[in-house]
């Protein structure tokens, strides 16, 4: 008898410190991607041309998605997001860079961790083949945060990533559009937010920036603060659009101020980001956030963005058109 009443004691211990023993927490997980904003129409968009985009940024969310849901970082999910919109000619970045006036491809990338702020980025590089590799490489192996053109290049070698000939990002789709320098093809820049299950934020931004640019120009997507920016105490965010007034407004950290100062919700932050601030000067674009809570919003004041999402509940929505 002594020895069941001993047992059953032992029991009850044991059961009580098991239940009083902190079990972590996980955050809800959520995604958010874009491909670009501008003069999207559906009346411009073929059947065949609207379900090869919904199927590319399908395919780059369901890539993020699946690195959070399996326990991966967010940086990890926004990283393998992008790579996976470079590759395709569909988007102003990597493979499908728009041309500069000198028949040349300069791309540029972000990328930032919202747990430490810190951040990496490449400026005007022409052989490194996914640029978002870059600027993390950068972020974690050198003392820096922005390297651009020859010297990000050579760090790029150093760090044996993935480098091709120029000519590998030539598509007759870019050329054409320098010839003609049409309006439409302003859109194109990629970009993604995640949050992972610990409550980590990241964001990166890549781009091939604007046909027919001169002297170097560089816009807004290798820009901490403009293109690109997170912080797990606020959000994450990605933007795109007329770079110049995106640098103008420090559009990014603008939104993550207007959280942490100002009381404001991620949506009311980014419409008047995009609306007031942006809108009121001139400029047009969109961008993607995540908040600290899981929320997600996607702002723009152009005919259309590319954009998809994971939500905290799961639930998915690829979108082009203003809805």
């Amino acid at each position: 008898m002594l020895r069941i009443i001993t047992s059953i004691l032992v029991f009850l211990i044991i059961s009580c410190s098991e239940k009083n023993q902190e079990v972590p927490i996980k955050q809800p997980i959520a995604i958010v991607v874009h491909g670009g904003a501008g003069t999207i129409l559906k009346k411009n968009m073929s059947d065949e041309k609207e379900k090869k985009y919904k199927s590319k940024l399908e395919e780059a969310l369901r890539a993020g998605y699946q690195v959070l849901q399996n326990g991966g970082t967010s940086l990890d999910a926004v990283e393998q997001t992008i790579i996976i919109l470079e590759d395709s000619p569909l988007f102003n970045a990597g493979k499908g860079a728009v041309f500069t006036h000198d028949e040349r491809n300069e791309l540029d990338a972000s990328i930032m961790e919202g747990s430490n702020l810190k951040a990496g980025a490449v400026a005007g590089v022409t052989h490194i083949k996914n640029p978002i590799r870059a600027a993390r490489a950068v972020m974690e192996k050198s003392e820096h945060v922005l390297l651009a053109r020859e010297g990000a290049e050579q760090f790029a070698l150093l760090q044996k990533l993935d480098t091709v000939s120029p000519t590998y990002f030539f598509t007759e789709k870019r050329a054409k559009s320098l010839k003609r320098a049409k309006k439409e093809e302003k859109f194109g820049t990629v970009g993604c937010v995640a949050l992972d299950q610990n409550g980590n934020i990241a964001a990166g931004t890549s781009t091939g920036g604007m046909t027919n640019k001169k002297w170097g120009r560089i816009g807004d997507s290798p820009i901490i603060g403009a293109g690109t920016y997170a912080n797990n105490s606020t959000c994450g965010i990605s933007s795109t659009g007329s770079g110049e007034y995106f640098i103008r407004t420090v559009a990014a950290y603008q939104v993550s101020s207007l959280l942490e100062n100002h009381n404001y919700d991620l949506k009311k932050a980014m419409y008047k980001v995009i609306h007031e601030k942006i809108g009121a000067i001139g400029g047009d674009g969109g961008m993607i956030g995540i908040d600290k809570n899981s929320n997600i919003s996607m702002e723009f004041n152009t005919p259309g963005m590319y954009r998809a999402y994971v939500n905290k509940y799961g639930e998915k929505e690829i979108l082009l058109y203003e809805e």
